[in-house]
């Protein structure tokens, strides 16, 4: 009889264990954190790259208007010319005409990064018509956006560990006398 108590009270026990749901809650945010955890963050990243390609065009905007208002950029001798283009391509990396100690505005922005084309220039793609210069085109060029969070990379110590989105804004502006 012993037994057959003890067998009796075991399963009842055991049936009272199963039936129960303390600690069901902790096992369910155990299983969708991790998920959860991914999508927001992915989502932030993906928010950085908007924002850097964001910031990329509206510099290349700035630099395309300081060209298409600057005299010097059309009617000057060559080396205002050239001034005044590198005043431009200075404007986009720092946002001053001269970048002199001062930080880039998006990391690892360099000015070899920005190209300036106008009616002459043959780096332009698809290129400008010949003839007096009546636009400006400053483009962004080369430049690897690499993400901050999922960079493997740097985790791993691999250099084709991660993903890399090159980011190509430009901007056309018609030249105002």
């Amino acid at each position: 009889m012993d037994a057959i108590n003890m067998l009796a009270r075991l399963k009842y026990r055991l049936s009272r264990i199963v039936r129960r749901e303390n600690g069901s809650s902790i096992v369910e945010l155990a299983i969708v954190f991790p998920i959860l955890l991914i999508l927001f963050v992915g989502s932030a990243e993906l928010g950085r790259l908007f924002y850097t390609y964001t910031t990329l065009a509206k510099a290349t905007k700035v630099g395309a208007r300081y060209l298409s208002t600057s005299r010097n950029a059309v009617n000057g001798t060559a080396t205002q010319i050239a001034n005044a283009k590198t005043a431009a391509k200075s404007l986009v990396v720092c946002g001053f005409p001269n970048c002199t100690n001062q930080p880039p505005i998006v990391p690892g922005l360099t000015t070899a990064n920005v190209n300036v084309c106008d009616n002459f220039a043959v780096a332009c793609v698809p290129a400008i018509p010949a003839g007096p210069i009546k636009y400006f085109k400053v483009e962004i060029k080369n430049y690897t956006y690499s993400a901050g969070v999922f960079n493997l990379s740097a985790m791993t110590g691999l250099a084709n560990s991660t993903f890399y989105f090159p980011l190509i804004p430009a901007t056309k502006m018609r030249y105002m006398p």
